[in-house]
């Protein structure tokens, strides 16, 4: 790890925490058990899904990934805030990062080809699943290497590929704003000429909801960040009753060379998770470190999957 790369304050201790209503152990194996087989499934069909068309390859992918959520017990909204992009050509999606769930959850509504780091390549039956699915892998470690994987996204767009990206560069627990989106890969955008398309993800908790809040307090069940390993991430969220992810899929931005990069990654920020604020010192990324914006007026029709 180098010093220039982005690292969240949140800790597994002091963010990842569940306030509300637990499962029973067993009724939670259970569900574990069936999230990890029907990942395990697909793993299994990406070779036959390959084979596909371009239009029942979408379909597929966007049904696996959203009940990949649902098997593990964590109920799914999508609201969609602008239609989708015609057909054919290249897409920017940026979304905040939570959670390894953010995964699935974006391929459900926006399927795409995800960046990663080039660690992932190498992790059992994950690493072979991203590969096939047609992941970026870049080298997050040398800076020099930037300009080269900047490229390489760049070239994915003009081929018309959707592509994906968390340009937080690392999770956060999601209670707190968030952390600032890096720059790179809005250059990626200028340089293909095609638009951002940013969506915000929200975990949500039915402890303490009402009509007002329906959605309750934040879920930090959910939270997968600093040292955590996988395996606690996936028992704590099979565990916490009552989780609802919420992705809003916004408008869409222009990447206009103009403004430059900077200019256009803040714009995706606000549209994501508001202005950045100035933290003060002492603030750890912990409730109440900075308030995520809250949903705009403007509220179209809600989509909910069971």
């Amino acid at each position: 790890m180098t010093g220039w790369l982005p690292v969240a304050p949140c800790t597994p201790d002091g963010c990842a925490r569940h306030t509300g209503a637990v499962r029973a152990p067993l009724p939670a194996a259970l569900l574990l058990l069936s999230g990890c087989a029907l990942v395990l499934l697909g793993v299994a069909c990406v070779p036959l899904v390959r084979l596909l068309g371009a239009g029942p390859r979408r379909r597929l992918t966007r049904r696996w990934a959203r009940a990949v959520p649902q098997a593990f017990g964590v109920r799914v909204r999508v609201r969609l805030h602008a239609p989708d992009r015609a057909p054919g050509g290249g897409e920017l999606v940026v979304a905040n990062h939570i959670s390894w769930l953010d995964i699935p959850l974006v391929a459900s509504v926006l399927p795409g080809r995800m960046v990663a780091k080039r660690e992932i390549r190498c992790w059992p039956l994950l690493g072979s699943l991203a590969a096939l699915g047609g992941t970026l892998f870049i080298d997050r470690d040398r800076l020099r290497a930037l300009p080269a994987a900047v490229r390489t996204v760049a070239t994915a767009l003009r081929s018309g590929s959707r592509v994906v990206v968390f340009p937080e560069g690392s999770t956060w627990c999601g209670r707190g704003g968030g952390g600032a989106f890096r720059p790179a890969v809005f250059q990626a955008a200028i340089d293909a000429r095609v638009t951002v398309r940013p969506v915000r993800i929200t975990y949500r908790t039915a402890a303490h909801s009402s009509a007002q809040h329906p959605a309750g307090p934040p879920a930090g069940a959910v939270a997968f960040v600093g040292a955590d390993p996988l395996a606690a991430s996936l028992w704590r969220v099979v565990r916490a009753a009552g989780l609802t992810a919420h992705v809003d899929v916004l408008a869409p931005i222009p990447a206009d060379a103009e403004d430059g990069r900077r200019a256009l990654a803040r714009r995706a920020r606000t549209a994501v998770l508001g202005p950045e604020e100035p933290r003060r010192t002492g603030l750890s990324g912990r409730p109440g470190q900075t308030a995520v914006a809250s949903d705009r007026a403007n509220r179209p029709a809600e989509s909910v999957h069971h």
